[in-house]
């Protein structure tokens, strides 16, 4: 397999679960929010809701802001290709 085939296979697992994908359909109308807020969005705990955050962190489809206490997340400013069309059927 190479670099791109591991690339698209992250991308994918980390969208192939429906609370992430409400988590891209929330931050695509609201630009940038906080665990609180996405938890409350998305009807689910700050402690899933953070975990959820972090495999798309690490699959490079948001960005984290650290202001004071609370964490912002929003899109990736080089979010991949195959996460950008996803984004788009949302």
């Amino acid at each position: 397999m190479n670099m791109k085939e591991r690339e698209i296979e992250k991308v994918l697992k980390a969208l192939a679960n429906k609370r992430r994908l409400a988590i891209m359909r929330y931050l695509k109308n609201k630009k940038s929010a906080t665990v609180g807020n996405i938890a409350g969005e998305i009807k689910l705990s700050f402690k899933s809701t953070s975990k959820h955050l972090n495999i798309l962190f690490v699959a490079d489809i948001l960005d984290r802001e650290q202001k004071d206490l609370q964490k912002f997340y929003s899109l990736s400013s080089s979010l991949p290709s195959i996460a950008q069309y996803l984004l788009s059927i949302l």
